[in-house]
């Protein structure tokens, strides 16, 4: 059976929970269009997260790697259409660590796109009535470090699509954020997957700019 990486993040910024980590725990080991689901938990590190995610791929050699990341700011699933070659954290990741204006991967192009067909991703969502929109910026934290090195990789990969997408924060779990309900966040990422997995969905049809 064919494998599907799914990462996620642990909690950062003095949060209890990251909703990332709690999807993927749920959804490690399960099945999607006969594809087994294989999970990752990524530090919420420069760097590290990386090498963390690099490993996780040459183990598990899958043909789908969908990052996932909390936005708790987000009301809305964002798959991202591009990842930026800047690290500039507007706060310390959990090592401390704080690069400003510094590259993820040197002489690396400004920006990579992604290789999921977000339209169609977010079509399919609003069809089961989930909140969706593509997101033109996954900011220039961590999430931003990791979705870059991930496009990155995949250019050695020939026949592996991957790609981010922020998810909202756990309904209820930070006062004043509205998130949304667990279920309906791997009902959500369910969705995705299936749809990336989708034979003949290409980028090209759902007006998402080929890789270069």
């Amino acid at each position: 059976m064919k494998t599907i990486l799914l990462s996620g993040f642990e909690p950062f910024g003095g949060d209890r929970y990251n909703a990332s980590q709690e999807i993927v725990r749920l959804l490690d080991g399960s099945e999607v269009a006969d594809h087994r689901i294989t999970t990752v938990t990524l530090p919420c590190e420069f760097g590290r997260s990386a090498l963390d995610l690099r490993r996780a791929l040459r183990r598990h050699r899958p043909v789908l790697v969908v990052c996932l990341g909390q936005a708790a700011d987000r009301c809305a699933i964002t798959p991202e259409r591009v990842a930026l070659n800047v690290d500039d954290a507007p706060i310390p990741d959990n090592a401390g660590n704080r690069p400003l204006d510094t590259p993820v991967i040197a002489g690396g192009p400004a920006a990579r796109w992604t290789g999921l067909p977000v339209n169609a991703v977010v079509a399919a969502l609003r069809a089961r009535g989930i909140p969706a929109e593509v997101s033109q910026s996954a900011g220039t934290y961590v999430c931003n470090h990791v979705f870059y090195v991930l496009m990155h990789l995949l250019q050695r990969r020939r026949g592996v699509r991957g790609g981010f997408m922020h998810v909202p924060c756990l309904e209820g779990s930070i006062p004043g954020k509205s998130g949304l309900p667990l279920a309906t966040l791997v009902e959500a990422v369910r969705t995705v997957l299936a749809v990336c997995l989708e034979p003949g969905r290409d980028m090209v049809e759902t007006g998402v700019d080929r890789l270069t």
